[in-house]
């Protein structure tokens, strides 16, 4: 039985208690205490610029402009790159040259596994009160910024927990359940979803069960516990059969024409949402959102939400708060970003962006465990998400590579899903490449 991330018990009452002191300070503490936003005497204090490097969408714009009312003497300037790739060779770049980093900088958690191998080119978080926040988040998300020896190299921002969206409409043409707690009955682990994508392939030929090869694979090799490496960081390669096992299912799955072959957040795959091309994917919880821009008024009242993960729990995303040694304030950076990912802050962004909180005092918030999601039939996404997130593998390890490792596993499916290179040719060409980018990690 895998081990599953603890949700500690809150009473809505301390929760309540909480929402009041937010510009007082954080839960528990004084004002003195990391992730206080409230004016005190540092107002006055020496002019402080904290700049602060993310990806994509944070949802800070608004929690930037609070904390520098709070702090008259802080500007912040946040340096935005449009995809994590961006950021992340941004990031490579200045921390090899050794100047130009931000003062705080994101993480996203399928790359904070390299660096906690650099764990030295990043401040020890517990200098400045991590130790005593970390029971503030997810015990698994504390876990994946922690290094060996004990090391706090982030805060926790968002996780991704998963569930299964899937479309009522195809379900029906099928003769599925379409009742979303009927659907969770479904699929207890991946054989069993499998086989009902065959079932429905055999009632629908001209939908795929999927949309492609690639997630459905992010999505099962994130439940294993060691995937591309052991627990002391030894790159496994072809050495690990489970790995090879969920490459065979997913493989198996193309052939039968489970997949739709959608290269992801390709045009194909964004205009797909407005067709019949696919019924089920594994969603997190910030896919919703995907998945209603994409679909627009065609799939309102289609698209449901099931509380349900094969085998068990998976995450898909989230990210971190760093602040590199390079910082020349980083007791400030340290407190703003203590801040950024206190449960308050969480649940504001939750409500402005959809990001799902990591912090376990946010889902004691009736904000979170009382929302619903209209266009998914009033799903009640807040406790599915609360559910898939106390569902997630505690003890999975992933090592210094892990992200890039992935992305050659990831193009591979691509191009068997595409019937550009066979199976086993694929196959062959990811170990290789991944053996590479694995080994190239000594160099680094």
């Amino acid at each position: 039985m895998r081990p599953k991330a603890r949700l500690r018990p809150r009473s809505t009452a301390a929760v309540l208690a909480c929402s009041l002191t937010l510009l007082v300070g954080a839960c528990g503490g004084n004002t003195d205490q990391p992730g206080s936003a409230s004016r005190d005497s540092a107002g006055d204090g020496p002019r402080v610029e904290l700049t602060i490097a993310t990806f994509n969408e944070f949802g800070y714009g608004d929690l930037y402009r609070e904390y520098e009312a709070a702090h008259p003497n802080v500007k912040i300037t946040e340096r935005r790159a449009a995809t994590v790739d961006e950021h992340i060779k941004n990031l490579e770049t200045n921390l090899a040259s050794g100047s130009g980093m931000a003062d705080i900088e994101a993480m996203e958690v399928s790359w904070i596994y390299k660096y906690l191998a650099k764990a030295d080119k990043f401040v020890d978080l517990r200098d400045y009160g991590a130790g005593d926040l970390t029971k503030r988040w997810l015990d698994w998300k504390v876990a994946g910024a922690t290094a060996p020896g004990g090391k706090i190299i982030g805060y926790g921002t968002d996780i991704g927990p998963e569930a299964i969206c899937y479309r009522r409409d195809l379900f029906a043409k099928a003769g599925l359940p379409t009742d979303r707690a009927e659907v969770a009955k479904l699929f207890p682990d991946w054989a069993s979803y499998f086989s009902y994508g065959r079932r429905f392939k055999a009632k629908v030929p001209n939908s795929a069960w999927y949309d492609s090869a690639s997630l459905t694979w992010d999505a099962m090799r994130n439940q294993l516990i060691e995937a591309y490496y052991s627990n002391q960081d030894r790159y496994l390669g072809e050495d690990n059969e489970l790995l090879h096992k969920t490459w065979n299912q997913i493989v198996a799955g193309s052939e039968d024409g489970l997949s739709a072959k959608l290269p992801t957040w390709s045009d194909a795959w964004t205009k797909a949402f407005r067709t019949d091309a696919f019924a089920t994917m594994a969603c997190p919880g910030w896919l919703l959102g995907v998945i209603q821009d994409n679909a627009g008024t065609f799939g309102k009242g289609k698209w449901d939400v099931a509380d349900v993960f094969p085998g068990g729990g998976g995450n898909w995303g989230g990210s971190y708060l760093t602040v590199p040694v390079q910082s020349g304030q980083p007791a400030e950076a340290a407190k703003l970003a203590a801040w950024l990912t206190a449960p308050e802050q969480q649940i504001k962004v939750f409500k402005k962006v959809g990001s799902f909180p990591s912090t376990v005092d946010a889902y004691d918030a009736e904000q979170v465990k009382s929302q619903v999601n209209a266009y998914f039939n009033n799903a009640p996404v807040g406790q599915i998400f609360i559910n898939r997130a106390n569902n997630v593998i505690l003890k999975q390890h992933k090592g210094p590579r892990d992200g890039e490792i992935n992305q050659v596993f990831s193009k591979a499916l691509e191009r068997v899903d595409q019937g550009k290179q066979s199976p086993s040719a694929a196959w062959k060409q990811a170990l290789r490449e991944a053996e590479k980018a694995a080994n190239a990690r000594m160099n680094n």
